[in-house]
């Protein structure tokens, strides 16, 4: 038996998706050059509720289903604390899911993970949290997409390196975030690769300069920015205190914030 998540008051609804899971998905998200149809959503093959929490180790393939929040997981707030849809164990890989609505806090990845097709409908909390402590580890995102972000979508908290590749992003205020206020800080190395960022947006990336972050972009095309508000890369000043990180400057210097003109298209 399979059910169909709850319908959202407080939040803008869900457009449905449009198009038929299948090469068009499959085709669009292997290009190396992202177009408007990159952000087309596939269509679940089934959904299911989610009361608590479901731990992930190895490698997990959904076939496509939309897991949504339900119970303790179900209130589709902005809260912090909430608890995730799925937890990752180092070295986990997911594929082939649906992210629906409610989402509480998506995805928690505890060292490594690999994310193969993953899409968000309606972001929670955060997309998705990396949370590992060692320095050697690489969370790969490969594929997928996630809109509706009121704030973040990938919060990266722990240690190591963030690649995202052939990834659509739409309606959100930050793509990336390094955790600009953490107890425990990190240098943190994060790399964008074809991706397709819709407007409305704020920040591509957000890194911490005194922490030695950086993020590196690469074949970014932005639709529908016409004002170009977007900020590519965004540098903070960090801290372990809990206190809002001040600003640090933006654009590119080689550093902290690489790419170049050429790097980023607007359509």
């Amino acid at each position: 038996m399979t059910s169909s998540p709850p319908p959202r008051t407080h939040r803008r609804a869900l457009t449905g998706a449009t198009a038929a899971l299948g090469l068009s998905v499959g085709m669009i998200m292997a290009i190396n050059t992202p177009t408007a149809n990159a952000a087309t959503w596939p269509t679940p093959t089934s959904s299911k509720a989610v009361t608590s929490t479901i731990s992930v180790s190895g490698t997990k393939d959904y076939g496509m289903q939309r897991l949504y929040g339900s119970g303790d997981l179900g209130s589709g707030s902005q809260d912090e604390d909430q608890g995730p849809i799925l937890k990752l164990a180092a070295g986990a890989v997911l594929k082939n899911v649906i992210i629906g609505a409610p989402a509480a806090d998506g995805i928690h990845c505890e060292g490594s993970c690999t994310l193969q097709n993953v899409w968000w409908e309606d972001v929670g909390e955060d997309a998705a949290t990396f949370r590992g402590s060692s320095s050697s580890n690489v969370y790969t995102i490969s594929g997928g997409g996630a809109k509706e972000a009121s704030d973040k979508v990938f919060q990266f908290n722990g240690a190591g390196t963030l690649n995202i590749s052939n990834f659509a992003v739409k309606n959100f205020g930050t793509f990336v975030r390094s955790c600009g206020n953490c107890s425990t800080q990190y240098k943190r190395t994060i790399n964008l690769n074809t991706i397709e960022a819709t407007y409305k947006g704020n920040k591509l990336v957000g890194i911490n300069t005194n922490y030695g972050d950086s993020a590196t972009l690469k074949g970014i095309t932005i639709v529908g920015d016409s004002s170009k508000k977007i900020v590519p890369c965004q540098k903070y000043i960090g801290n372990n205190s809990g206190k809002e990180p001040t600003t640090n400057g933006s654009g590119p210097d080689g550093t902290y914030c690489k790419y170049s003109s050429s790097d980023i298209t607007y359509k």
